[in-house]
């Protein structure tokens, strides 16, 4: 699948076009040769069978909760390992799909590497994560952008003040959830570190506000993303944030996604894995 077809499946996938001018747009790149519902099945996820972190494992306690939001109880997936040490907290931050079983995944990774982790569900308040990932991203554009900043912000206090963490805490986010972890940057003082992956910046004026520590995920193919970055990265450096910028030149946008066989990319997402963690552990832990 070619790069031109990926790219329009991005602007669809995330409400740039409608259904209608994407499957014309489709047409007028195959030649009419590839219909939309063999396209659409090649760049579905299928979130089970990818799971790295088995959501029976027996290094982990993981449990379903809920915490207190600005819009009322909040749903959210924790993850720790066994025992009793006290851990530096993260919140996962899912993408435009909510909170399904790949963002669990993910948040039983960062777990296993020594975090209480939490995956809160952005749409908690309009009935939770459903399982058909296209009525996911219809709920995520009805969401208030401020209320879901709060329920997030509730999120590291929960976590700050909870009986198993020492009280550091730090984000990590992917895509809608790269553009939430920025925005808690910017809005919460407590956070110590935040791990935007392939997320839309703040604007400019709100990066002197951001007193966390940023490590920054981008694929070189993300034009979308990207053509935000230099004025992001001016404002960073005027502020004198503490931040790290990585740009992974062959990755598309979501190319952390292992569900995802057209976007993901495995070097780079294990790259910049390794690297969140020896982030995360160097800002949490020491």
């Amino acid at each position: 699948m070619n790069q031109e077809i990926m790219d329009l499946y991005d602007q669809y996938l995330h409400k740039l076009i409608d259904r209608r001018e994407f499957l014309k747009k489709l047409s007028i790149l195959t030649c009419g040769t590839l219909a939309a519902n063999t396209l659409l099945p090649l760049v579905e996820r299928n979130y089970a069978d990818a799971a790295i972190v088995s959501k029976d494992d027996p290094r982990l306690h993981t449990d379903n909760i809920k915490y207190s939001g600005a819009t009322g109880e909040v749903r959210a997936y924790l993850a720790k390992p066994k025992g009793n040490a006290k851990l530096p907290g993260v919140v996962v931050i899912h993408e435009n799909k909510g909170l399904n079983p790949h963002i669990e995944d993910v948040n039983r990774r960062v777990a296993l590497e020594g975090f209480l982790a939490i995956a809160p569900d952005a749409l908690s308040q309009l009935g939770g994560t459903p399982k058909d990932p296209n009525e996911a991203r219809m709920l995520i554009k009805k969401l208030d952008k401020q209320s879901t900043i709060k329920n997030y912000i509730a999120a590291i206090e929960y976590l700050k003040t909870h009986s198993m963490s020492t009280g550091k805490v730090g984000v990590v986010g992917f895509c809608w959830g790269g553009a939430m972890a920025n925005q808690l940057a910017v809005n919460s003082p407590d956070l110590k570190a935040a791990v935007p992956y392939y997320g839309r910046q703040p604007a400019p004026e709100d990066v002197s506000r951001i007193k966390a520590s940023l490590l920054l995920h981008y694929g070189g193919l993300d034009e979308r993303i990207n053509k935000g970055i230099p004025l992001f990265e001016a404002a960073l450096k005027k502020e004198s944030v503490d931040y790290k910028l990585y740009m992974y030149a062959d990755a598309k946008h979501a190319f952390n996604n292992d569900t995802n066989p057209e976007r993901y990319n495995k070097e780079a997402a294990q790259l910049a894995w390794k690297r969140t963690i020896a982030f995360l552990s160097e800002k949490l832990k020491e």
